[in-house]
This record gives C-alpha cells, sequence and structure tokens, in this order.
C-alpha cells in the first residue's frame, strides 16, 4: 500500500476492498472492526439475523438458512461479518447436498478468516470443506481434516468438544478411504477426548458412526456391538432424533444377517421417534429401510407405496441423496414386479442423482446393480456399458488408458 493509496482511503475519495481492509488491519495491529462502521441501529437487527441464521442451520433448516443468508448478504454487511456469513450460507449448502454451492462459500469463508487471523473459525471452516471431500470422495478429505486439526490444536487452550469433532470428522475421512485401521484409532481418541469433557451426545454419535462403517465393511456383529453401545448412552440422554438414527443403523444391521422381524421391530420404533420429535429428514431415510425390509420380505405392492411415499418427503424437503436412494429401490421394486420399463425409468433417474451430487462410489454401486438386473434379462449390452461406467467412476482413465494400448498393440502389429 502506498502513501497516496492510504490518504485516498482517509479523505474518503475511495473505499477499500476488504482484502486491502483486512492488509490495513494486520499491519496496524487492529481489528477490521476497528474501521469499520454500521448504519445506526443496524447493528443489532444484524447480530439478530445472524443468530437466528446459525439456529436455522443448527437445527438442519437448510433452505430457510439459505434464503435468509443470502438475504444478509444483499442488503450489505459489515466486511468483518462476511466470513461468518458465507460459513454460515455453506454450512446449510452443504446440509442439503448442494456440494459445487457449499465449496465456493467455504472457500471464501476460509480465505476471509485466514486473512483475519481468526484461528478457531479457520479450523472450522477447513473441517467443513475436509466433510464436503469425504462426502463428495475427493482425495483431499483427510489432508483438510488434518490441517483443520492442526489449526484447532494451535489455540491455547484448545476447546475439547471441538477437537472431539474434528477427530471425528477425521475419522469419517479415513473410513471414506477405506483405512479402518486409522479411522477406528482416531474415532477411539475422539472417544477418550469428549468423555473427558461428559460429551455423552458426542460419544452415542461416535459409537454409532463406528457401527454404521462396521456395517459397511460387512462386520455384521461389531456393527451391531457398536451401535447397541450408542443406544445405550442414548437412552439415558434421551435425544430422540439421534436415538431414531441409530434404532435405523441397527434394523440395517440386522436386515443384512436375516433378522428381518427384529429389524421390523427396530424399525417401528425409530419411526415413532421421529413422529414424536418432528424429526421430518430421518423419517424419509426410516421409509427407505421399511421398503427394503417389505421388499425382502416378499411383499412387493407395500413395498412400492413405501418407496414412493419415502420419494415424495424427501423431494419435497430437497434432500438430493435420499431421493436418488429412493429411485434405486423402487428400481429394484420394478425389476421383481416385471416392469422393465419402469426399472429402467428409475434407474436412469438414479444415476442422474448419484452424478449431479457426485457421490462416486454410491454411483458405482447404482451402475453395477443396474447391470445386475440387465444381465438376468438378457440385455448383455447394456449391461456391459453399466460395468463400464462403473469401473471408470471407481478408476477415473482407466479405460481410456486400456483402450490407448489397445491402440499401440494394434498399429504395432
Amino acid at each position: 500500500m502506498t502513501a497516496p493509496a492510504i490518504y485516498l482511503i482517509e479523505t474518503g475519495r475511495t473505499r477499500p476492498s476488504l482484502p486491502t481492509l483486512e492488509h490495513i488491519a494486520r499491519r496496524t495491529g487492529k481489528p477490521v472492526e476497528f474501521f469499520l462502521a454500521a448504519p445506526v441501529g443496524a447493528t443489532d437487527d444484524l447480530n439478530a439475523r445472524l443468530v437466528e441464521l446459525e439456529a436455522m442451520v443448527a437445527d438442519a433448516r437448510y433452505q430457510e438458512a439459505i434464503a435468509l443468508g443470502q438475504s444478509i448478504l444483499d442488503r450489505g454487511s459489515s466486511a468483518f461479518r462476511l466470513g461468518r456469513i458465507r460459513f454460515l450460507i455453506g454450512q446449510a449448502y452443504l446440509g442439503s447436498a448442494q456440494p459445487e454451492r457449499a465449496a465456493t462459500l467455504l472457500a471464501e469463508a476460509r480465505a476471509h478468516f485466514e486473512a483475519v487471523n481468526d484461528g478457531a473459525m479457520l479450523a472450522e471452516c477447513i473441517a467443513a470443506q475436509a466433510v464436503l471431500a469425504t462426502r463428495t470422495q475427493t482425495s483431499d478429505a483427510v489432508y483438510l481434516a488434518e490441517m483443520a486439526l492442526s489449526v484447532l490444536r494451535a489455540l491455547k487452550p484448545v476447546p475439547p468438544p471441538t477437537e472431539a469433532r474434528l477427530l471425528e470428522i477425521l475419522a469419517a475421512a479415513h473410513f471414506a478411504s477405506h483405512d479402518h485401521e486409522r479411522a477406528i484409532a482416531t474415532y477411539e481418541e475422539a472417544i477418550a477426548v469428549g468423555s473427558a469433557v461428559s460429551d455423552l451426545q458426542g460419544l452415542a454419535r461416535l459409537y454409532g458412526a463406528i457401527g454404521a462403517d462396521y456395517r459397511s465393511a460387512g462386520d455384521g456383529e461389531t456393527a451391531a456391538r457398536y451401535t447397541q453401545r450408542s443406544l445405550a448412552v442414548l437412552e439415558v440422554i434421551r435425544d430422540r432424533d439421534v436415538l431414531a438414527k441409530c434404532e435405523n443403523d441397527l434394523a440395517l444391521v440386522l436386515m443384512a444377517g436375516g433378522e428381518l422381524a427384529e429389524a421390523r421391530l427396530h424399525l417401528d420404533r425409530s419411526l415413532q421417534l421421529c413422529d414424536d420429535s418432528n424429526l421430518r429428514c430421518g423419517r424419509s431415510l426410516v421409509l427407505l429401510s421399511l421398503c427394503e425390509l417389505t421388499m425382502r420380505e416378499g411383499d412387493l405392492e407395500r413395498a412400492q407405496e413405501l418407496g414412493s411415499e419415502a420419494l415424495e418427503l424427501a423431494e419435497r424437503l430437497e434432500e438430493g441423496a435420499t431421493i436418488a436412494e429412493a429411485h434405486v429401490l423402487l428400481g429394484r421394486i420394478a425389476d421383481q414386479r416385471a416392469l422393465p420399463d419402469e426399472a429402467d425409468k428409475q434407474f436412469a433417474d438414479a444415476i442422474r442423482g448419484f452424478e449431479a451430487l457426485g457421490l462416486r462410489e454410491r454411483l458405482l454401486q447404482c451402475h453395477g446393480q443396474y447391470a445386475e438386473i440387465l444381465e438376468r434379462r438378457g440385455e448383455l449390452a447394456r449391461a456391459y456399458m453399466h460395468m463400464k461406467e462403473a469401473l471408470q467412476a471407481s478408476r477415473p482413465g482407466l479405460l481410456r488408458r486400456e483402450q490407448e494400448q489397445e491402440q499401440e498393440r494394434v498399429s504395432s502389429a
């Protein structure tokens, strides 16, 4: 910054950009707020709206949060609050499965917190980027989660609840990269940190996450053990929202082991908990689990009704991942009912949904399921096409390299 440039700002003949203002704040040792003035009466109103925005994100009212956050930005805000506003809107987009919009806002928020040297919020922002990377299955999830922990642990003192939560995010990133041993070790570390501050809700959530990951790894016995631990803790604190999710997770473990009657008891309880606590988002997932169970029991007509109800609720709540999962189940039901055209339509919708959300691993599985159905029908060419799509989704560039190698062999021959 040159002296003439500073003079123009001081005399009001030009207005500095946010990066320029943050640079001046760092060099003068003043907070950014020192250089900013809000209109008379605007500060209290803005603070109230920010509190409301935080509450909406915390309550998973993501669409309302996005609308409110955007209105705050449109009205204009003091520069020092922009980072937090963008972070909260980014969290809302992340929660509503809109990864591209979340990525842009979180990157802007991260740049802001780095510029103003706010370590606590910087750690939160990088952790949110790690969650986004885990959900979209990109390779930098572990790196980002470790960076967030490093930034947090540089604070004095380190807040234990936040550290436990960031360790949980790192563990989820390890599981997403199929490093189960490091994931379990990190989860256990998070449990130890959370226990130190009597964070029973966090402890229950961590046990539930371990159980879900063991279930996805095919270890039903260990999955059931950890999920039962989670349920035991939740019974003590009576957290109905998380308890409903754990009941659903345990039912999925039992279902995978063929214990259908026991699974139905837990799903019925999960659905009741959703109704008691008005948990709309959780209800759509429980309906999908009931749809799967009913299909396994052979009642395809009732399974169709449950799947359609889950899809309608998920569409109303704009739950992208749940919408795609509902289409997969409805496609499988249509296949069992010998309705090939309907099955094709449902799987096409599911594939488009997973592609739009960037869920590569789930997209791979969907292509594989559809390929098996097409193979049973005798449509081998289409089955082969979807198996190639699954392979391409799991290892981008592999098929192209194989084709190039094949062309080289032909040329050399």
